[in-house]
């Protein structure tokens, strides 16, 4: 099932918090999953006094994108790591391992702007952790976790449905799921490059040859103010996101074109660009 990949790693929120998760882990699998239960430990206490007691092992300052109900800001950020060993739960099944033997990396804001909820994730993972680049590799993997859920919301009910669909045979149903896939990272490449900041081609997410009907389509979607016009050059991912966005109903003023609008947008342009070949 891994395919060609050496491994695979497994991002998670607080949800996936589950001994079991990590007692049944498969081989070729690591997992990383931000903590939920202040477990008990296989020796002795829990699992989040001894993360706070943890001595500071560095600093590390990121950006933290914007997010429904938090404004995008730079944080500095403190680091702890080490090892731990969570007991099984009494209410887990006795046939699994009595306890599992995990790292940790404590992530903790420091100096959080008034009025907003300071950053702190406790993230357990399968991943040794020896070293401040470990821990900062790690850090990086889970903030991947907002984008994951990103391609989840494109894929799923406010989206392209795929729950919906009412096909019970598995080999069609992957099928269509392969391809709601795909589409879900093609509007995502375009979130991502909607302001041009990675210079990315077309070809990253469309044909090439369907620039001559890309700049036609855009002179329809231009209007006379400098916000109503395309900024980026052609041939560029951005050029067609901006029309992407234009075509999903953003106006050019207000905002940043979210996933939803760059997914109506697109199927709106592929529908275009079949016409353009059609003709």
């Amino acid at each position: 099932m891994l395919g060609s990949a050496v491994s695979i790693t497994v991002v998670a929120d607080r949800e996936s918090d589950i001994y079991e998760q990590f007692a049944r882990r498969p081989e070729g699998v690591h997992l990383l999953t931000r903590a939920a239960q202040d477990r008990c430990l296989a020796e002795v206490g829990r699992l989040f006094a001894t993360i706070d007691a943890w001595p500071e092992q560095h600093r590390e300052t990121i950006q933290l994108s914007e997010l429904p109900g938090r404004l995008a800001r730079t944080a500095c950020l403190a680091l702890r790591f080490g090892e731990v060993s969570l007991r099984r739960p009494a209410t887990a099944d006795k046939e699994l391992a009595a306890c599992v033997d995990l790292f940790v990396v404590d992530v903790a804001e420091l100096d959080a702007p008034a009025g907003a909820e300071p950053v702190h994730w406790r993230l357990l993972t399968t991943h040794t952790v020896a070293t401040f680049a470990d821990a900062c590799r790690i850090t990086g993997f889970y903030r991947q976790r907002w984008t994951i859920e990103q391609v989840f919301r494109v894929m799923k009910t406010k989206g392209f449905d795929i729950e919906a669909v009412r096909v019970a045979e598995n080999g069609p149903f992957e099928n269509l799921t392969t391809a709601t896939l795909i589409a879900a990272i093609q509007v995502l490449q375009m979130v991502r490059e909607r302001d041009g900041a990675a210079g990315r081609p077309l070809q990253d997410a469309l044909d090439p040859e369907d620039q001559p009907a890309l700049e036609a389509i855009c002179q329809s979607l231009e209007g006379k103010t400098e916000k109503q016009k395309n900024p980026h050059p052609k041939g560029s991912l951005a050029y067609a996101s901006w029309e992407c966005a234009r075509l999903g109903g953003w106006t050019g003023y207000y905002g940043k074109p979210g996933p939803i609008v760059m997914m109506q947008g697109l199927q709106s342009l592929k529908a275009m660009l079949h016409g353009w070949r059609l003709r």
